[in-house]
């Protein structure tokens, strides 16, 4: 069934912090909702690093190592489950900017209870996998008990991961960027603690991490759920709701399953390009894991921007503000990539003190620093390449940011890193395998934002079905 924009008033119950982003001026707007959501990413990455330093500074580098290590395998078992509820709030945006409440309302029971179920496969196949993980990542053999151990608890509490990504979701999608940031700072407050009081004063070994993991997801995770279970808002959660509705359904896949299917393609070549770099050692493995956390803050402006810029465009081209699109689309890649390439110069400058928090050893802190003079200051580049991802997603056009993540960042990626492993054993040529891949990425998502029609993508398909 076609997607039909249906332009009627919305209840006067639509809660205050639900927000229209067709109104106002797109600069004010567009960074009025994108800076909760780089609050949220900044703090996330604070206590992600004080987590690090944590594990760092009670258990040791090679605990260390192998939480970080893990890092991209996570990545890669719960991207897919996390880039489909994507597909809910693109979705989910456009039929909020088309004031279509009766679909909207079955649209986020549809999600939500989705979202339940691939939460539950999860939490299955990622504690039966957990023991043989990193023995095929190459994992270095010091590092693998922790590994273990990390991975089995960390996959136990994948439906609280899975549920406040889609909560997060579908309140970003109807314009409340402020609440899942209050809900994360209080989560991630409780992160910290735990992790302390585990680690340090109570002595617990390293699942311990992970659990305190679990414990807060669950709890950022629960007040969301309560957040949105309020009666006074148009995408009031009911249990009794949930259900699964055909026409909702075959929306979200639409565009949750090419998002789904690029992240993963990207988790899977993350992995590999691990693999390899665990074939250097420990000291290969904390180096990367080291210069990993600091690049994190790299990344704040980048989904801050692109994920507001999905719900963005989804609400104006749902509102059929075709210009109005266009002209926050262009604000906030300029945004983005001025934000990130200001963060790639410091980290750039500062890199030797910024890796000398997580790691002691003198040859891993060299190597960080060695990838960190590398891609730094191409930051802007994959800041380009994601706000045009995010823009295609919020038009409708999912399909484009996956083949390109596929072609580029995992294929042409992968293969680099391949050829030149054989060729020469050097670990500073799989760092060049970034930079090279984002610039190529970001020219040919430079040629389809100006030559395409990504504006008029939904009117075409409709068009041709009717």
């Amino acid at each position: 069934m076609p997607f039909k924009y249906i332009h009627m008033h919305m209840p006067q119950h639509r809660h205050a912090d639900s927000t229209l982003l067709t109104q106002g001026d797109p600069k004010r707007v567009i960074t009025a909702f994108a800076f909760p959501i780089f609050l949220s990413q900044l703090f996330q990455q604070l206590y992600n690093t004080a987590d690090a330093w944590i594990v760092s500074e009670y258990l040791g580098d090679s605990a260390f190592g192998a939480v970080k290590s893990s890092t991209s395998l996570i990545f890669l078992m719960i991207s897919f489950f996390v880039g489909a509820s994507m597909g809910a709030g693109v979705v989910i945006s456009r039929y909020f900017g088309a004031k279509d409440p009766e679909q909207l309302s079955k649209a986020v029971h549809t999600a939500v209870l989705i979202s339940l179920l691939c939460g539950l496969t999860l939490t299955v196949i990622g504690a039966i996998l957990a023991s043989y993980i990193p023995i095929w990542m190459q994992l270095d053999e010091k590092l693998r008990p922790y590994a273990i151990s990390y991975l089995r608890w960390y996959f136990l509490g994948s439906v609280a991961l899975v549920m406040y990504n889609t909560f997060k979701g579908i309140m970003n999608a109807v314009g409340d960027s402020k609440r899942p940031l209050y809900f994360l700072i209080v989560s991630s407050v409780t992160n910290v603690f735990l992790d302390w009081l585990f680690l340090g004063p109570l002595g617990l070994d390293i699942r311990w991490a992970a659990i305190a993991t679990t414990i807060s997801q669950s709890l950022s995770a629960l007040l969301c759920l309560r957040q949105l279970m309020k009666k006074d808002t148009v995408y009031a959660l009911s249990l009794r709701k949930l259900r699964i509705d055909g026409r909702s359904l075959r929306e979200i896949l639409r565009f949750g399953l090419p998002t789904g299917v690029q992240n993963s393609v990207i988790g899977f070549a993350n992995v590999l390009v691990q693999t390899n770099v665990n074939t250097f050692g420990d000291i290969g493995t904390n180096a990367f894991g080291a210069y990993g956390t600091i690049e994190g803050f790299a990344f704040l402006p980048i989904t801050s921007f692109s994920m507001a810029l999905t719900t963005y465009i989804g609400q104006n081209l749902g509102a059929k503000e075709y210009d109005r699109a266009k002209q926050g689309a262009r604000f906030g890649i300029l945004a983005a990539v001025l934000m990130a390439e200001l963060i790639g110069v410091i980290v750039f400058l500062f890199g030797r003190p910024l890796v000398s928090i997580f790691i002691d050893e003198p040859e891993s802190i060299a190597i960080a620093v060695r990838q960190a003079h590398i891609e730094s200051l191409f930051f802007c580049m994959l800041s380009f390449s994601h706000c045009i991802a995010g823009i295609c997603r919020g038009a409708g056009k999912a399909f484009v940011p996956m083949f390109i993540m596929l072609g580029v960042w995992c294929v042409l990626r992968v293969s680099y890193i391949t050829i030149a492993m054989q060729i020469d054993h050097n670990i500073t040529l799989l760092f060049w395998a970034y930079p090279m891949t984002w610039f190529i990425s970001s020219v040919i998502y430079f040629i389809y934002y100006t030559k395409s029609d990504w504006i008029h993508g939904f009117e075409s398909k409709r068009a041709q079905r009717s």
